[in-house]
């Protein structure tokens, strides 16, 4: 009897002393877990380029903000301003040649025709003479004189495309210590826009690389060739 009641005792210590050493080796909140019981890996798509995007490759999310519209709705685009007809013309039939709905619309607008380099705020024809005969023997001999009910007189040295040939015609008047600024010359022109049809799906991406994003835009469904 005696014996047993020493069993028991040592049973109940062993028990105490296991309970305590599993508590102080456990870590609470984390999980070990045998990664074969996960199973096979998940294969996660991170993009994917279909002909629904217009061919430029990039996804949803990307920062295109004109194919992303595109593809979550929009269904026409406008292209333009053209001021060529033949250019719009060549726009509507590359579309209409790849299955797309295009039309050709004109309506009148202020252009950019170039950069303007004058002489303004002349106080009268002897000044502007004596103007004109200054840059004649600086080598702007193709300088004249211009008269505007709202600004007066005032010297044309040449209109340019390009700003660079502007300001050297600019800096060339001033070393004769002659005004010279530059301005843009604007003028009341017929412009032309294509509108095209999206087919369902399709975002506008290769219209926007071909003619960029200011010379794209974006329309509702009602403003497409019917």
């Amino acid at each position: 009897m005696k014996n047993l009641l020493l069993l028991l005792l040592l049973a109940n210590i062993l028990y105490f002393l296991w309970g305590v050493y599993q508590e102080d080796s456990s870590e609470t909140g984390v999980a070990i877990i045998d990664e074969a019981a996960l199973g096979p890996p998940l294969q996660v798509e991170t993009s994917r380029q279909s002909d629904g995007t217009g061919g430029t490759g990039a996804a949803l999310g990307s920062g295109r903000s004109s194919e992303l519209e595109a593809i979550a709705g929009r269904s026409c685009v406008t292209v333009g301003p053209f001021t060529v007809g033949t250019d719009a013309d060549s726009a509507a039939l590359l579309y209409s040649s790849e299955g797309m709905k295009s039309r050709v619309r004109t309506t009148q607008g202020r252009i950019f025709v170039g950069h303007w380099v004058q002489i303004r705020d002349i106080a009268d024809e002897a000044t502007a003479k004596a103007m004109l005969d200054k840059l004649g023997k600086g080598g702007l001999a193709d300088a004249y004189l211009v008269r505007t009910e709202d600004e007066g007189l005032k010297i044309s040295l040449g209109l340019f495309g390009d700003i660079e040939g502007a300001e050297k015609i600019e800096l060339q008047a001033r070393s004769l210590e002659l005004p010279a600024d530059i301005s843009p010359r604007m003028a009341d022109r017929t412009v032309y826009f294509v509108d095209v049809a999206l087919p369902p799906g399709r975002g506008a991406g290769a219209i926007v690389e071909r003619y960029g994003e200011e010379q794209v835009l974006l329309r509702e469904l009602a403003t497409c060739p019917q």
